[in-house]
């Protein structure tokens, strides 16, 4: 059996925490780490922020309590897109800001707002308020993330298969949630039937694709 191991050495000297093969190689392929690093902060920012926005609008779907539980399946799905990736803006050597503020104006997609004002007693003016303005709403945000998500799917195939597969599962999942609420808009705003081939989960936030669960019962 020969000594010669192809892959014992490369670019990167022994012991040097300096740099990280995991980027080097990266490089190697044409991709540059920096520039995905700070995309999918970008990213997850909006996973982030949409996590907190669709708690605001599911508490507002008021009398709909079957659209209140899918939209808590999106909702908590979101959480589990920005736990499974942010790990990875380390391993490409960056940090999440400091300031939760400067995360949320990052996010690559639109505050998905309660589409209606405060008013002066601190709470939301619901005069106007339905559930099809909040599933408009929803929407457009799983379309945003879906475009988001497809840039980072096309950014790492066969450059990075480790960000490639947690992008591709968020996608997947983010198309889901766009069918999901297309089915809803269409009966609330058009009386139209069309199906979403799929409707809740197991159980609330359930991520089938892309939940840390399986590895790490805190996520």
């Amino acid at each position: 059996m020969s000594d010669e191991k192809p892959h014992a050495a490369g670019n990167v000297d022994a012991g040097d925490t300096s740099e990280r093969v995991g980027m080097a190689v990266l490089r190697e392929r044409g991709l540059e780490p920096e520039e995905l690093r700070e995309k999918l902060i970008d990213a997850i920012g909006a996973e982030f922020t949409t996590y907190y926005y669709y708690t605001n609008l599911r508490m507002h779907l008021a009398g709909h309590e079957d659209y209140k539980e899918i939209t808590e399946d999106a909702r908590l799905e979101d959480r589990a897109h920005f736990e499974l990736v942010a790990p990875r803006v380390y391993e490409l050597g960056g940090a999440l800001p400091n300031d939760i503020r400067d995360f949320a104006d990052r996010a690559s997609c639109p505050d998905a707002e309660v589409p209606t004002p405060m008013d002066d007693r601190g709470g939301f003016d619901t005069t106007s308020l339905d559930a099809e303005s909040i599933l408009e709403v929803l929407l457009e945000a799983e379309r945003c993330a879906i475009r988001t998500w497809s840039e980072v799917c096309d950014m790492t195939q066969g450059k990075d298969p480790r960000t490639y597969d947690m992008a591709s599962r968020i996608l997947q999942e983010e198309i889901e949630h766009e069918a999901w609420f297309v089915e809803l808009l269409s009966m609330e705003r058009d009386g139209e039937i069309n199906p979403a081939g799929h409707f809740v989960r197991g159980e609330p936030g359930d991520a089938p694709l892309s939940t840390n669960r399986r590895f790490n019962d805190s996520a």
